[in-house]
């Protein structure tokens, strides 16, 4: 742990084991930490914050931007690390490295941009100002599934803004989180800024988080529900909070696209992870007149990739997070099937030789899919795709809004206006047009429903942080 710029290798609670998802092996360990140990870190952020606020933004513009250039040059060993602890083929750890480190460059910049202004008064002897002025104390709990880059977009924007942090990183992963620390402590975040609690169960340091007075902003990425509890809690103490939440995602292909083109985008986003990202999509609508050829080609591509630890040259897909993830993807599987569904490949556990020391699924692809499936409605975070058909325009736009969720969506599409209308009445916080990766650090990011409240990435961003204060002046 980290906590008020000190290094601690055991917390309250000790230490736990943490182990590589493809291979079950003990990598390394962490401080387990608990309520004791977040109240310290909290206490610190809190000490730390009126200095650190009244920094110049240039000053903690030049903090952030030492920390981009240490990220990239260490890009590599923190790639291999994320690959061991988190599973993703070091192909995908390297882009997630850079992407992380793009959110450190962009609100390094944009703690620049924090602008305020006048308003015209009502009276002639009077003036406005706007200003905006930093929250105070966030807590930050992250996931595992981008355990570098959901770290640095929510810490960076926060010390941009000029809070202080108290991390709660996930369980599974804590190793990046250290990595990430230490390169901010090296780039000159004095003490009390950034405060880094690990543990092995999360309950009792987020306990601390919302119930904790000081702390005056929550930040969550994560599962519907548990953003639900931290929901409620904060809002019972009227703290500001930003949740990115699970999704549902609809990928639709018109009638107008190469399918074989469409196909490949689809089986790149599809299995982004392994399956295990909130942008995956959930349900691919294809219109009826392609889905011979688009099943052909998609099938085919999914077919070919190859599953195993992510050091290996020309693995695609790594392993699940845990046993409990592989648990709740083989469960869906299994209930499509029952229910009518078609297995076009995979749906299975994958046993042979080293595959069978982590918790790896094929890459599987059902056709058939109707609503009554649980895979129809629930997140299967994993690498699943079912192929749904559909005929118009209102049919498949209707189709793909009957959802609780709301965070991204895809069209692919020839035509402009029927992009328009697609991305206008999709009811979801992105939408990707014939484009799989609608997102930067320089563009916002959130959901809708059930997918979460707020925007992490763009401008909008560090506003997550910043209250608005009103100055009238009677001159």
């Amino acid at each position: 742990m980290y906590i008020d710029g000190v290094w601690r290798e055991r917390g309250s609670r000790g230490t736990f084991p943490v182990h590589d998802p493809a291979t079950g092996e003990t990598i390394g360990g962490a401080a387990d930490g608990g309520e004791a140990d977040a109240a310290e870190a909290v206490e610190a952020a809190a000490r730390a914050f009126d200095p650190w606020a009244a920094l110049t933004a240039y000053e903690r513009s030049a903090i952030l931007l030492r920390a981009h250039r240490i990220m990239a040059e260490r890009a590599e060993d923190l790639a291999r690390l994320m690959t061991r602890e988190q599973g993703k083929p070091l192909r995908a750890a390297r882009n997630e490295v850079r992407y992380g480190a793009d959110f450190l460059l962009w609100f390094g910049e944009e703690a620049k941009r924090v602008y305020g202004e006048t308003i015209p008064a009502p009276r002639g002897d009077q003036r406005f100002l706007v200003l905006h002025q930093p929250v105070g104390v966030a807590g930050a709990i992250t996931p595992w599934n981008y355990p570098v880059s959901m770290i640095t977009r929510k810490v960076a924007p926060a010390l941009a803004a000029g809070c202080t942090v108290v991390l709660k990183p996930a369980e599974q992963t804590p190793l990046c989180a250290v990595e990430v620390f230490r390169i901010l402590e090296e780039a000159g975040v004095p003490p009390g800024v950034v405060n880094l609690v690990t543990a092995r169960d999360p309950v009792p340091v987020a306990r601390v988080l919302v119930e904790d007075p000081r702390v005056r902003k929550i930040t969550f990425t994560g599962s519907t529900e548990v953003g639900r509890h931290l929901a409620r809690e904060a809002g019972a103490r009227l703290k500001r909070i930003s949740l990115e939440l699970g999704g549902h995602a609809p990928f639709i292909v018109f009638d107008d696209v190469d399918p074989a083109y469409a196909a490949k985008g689809a089986a790149l986003v599809k299995f982004l992870n392994t399956g295990q990202a909130c942008i995956c999509p959930n349900r691919i609508y294809v219109h009826r007149s392609l889905m011979d050829r688009f099943t052909e080609v998609f099938v085919g591509r999914v077919s070919r990739l190859r599953a195993g630890h992510g050091l290996q040259e020309g693995v695609a897909v790594g392993p699940l997070v845990d046993g409990q993830a592989l648990a709740k993807v083989d469960a869906h599987v299994q209930d499509a099937l029952a229910k009518g569904a078609r297995l076009l490949c995979g749906g299975r556990r994958l046993t042979e030789g080293d595959l069978a020391r982590g918790a790896f699924y094929a890459p599987t692809v059902l056709a058939d899919v109707s609503p009554e499936m649980r895979i129809h409605r629930e997140e299967t975070f994993g690498p699943v795709a079912p192929l749904i058909p559909f005929e118009g325009e209102e049919e498949v736009l209707a189709m793909a809004n009957d959802t609780s969720y709301g965070l991204a969506s895809y069209v692919y599409t020839r035509s402009l206006s029927r992009a328009l209308r697609m991305a206008e009445g999709l009811r979801f916080g992105i939408v990707g047009v014939n484009d799989i990766n609608p997102t930067a650090a320089a563009a916002p990011f959130g959901g809708v429903k059930d997918s979460g409240v707020g925007r992490e990435g763009g401008r909008q961003g560090i506003h997550e942080y910043l209250e608005t204060k009103l100055v009238g002046i009677s001159v």
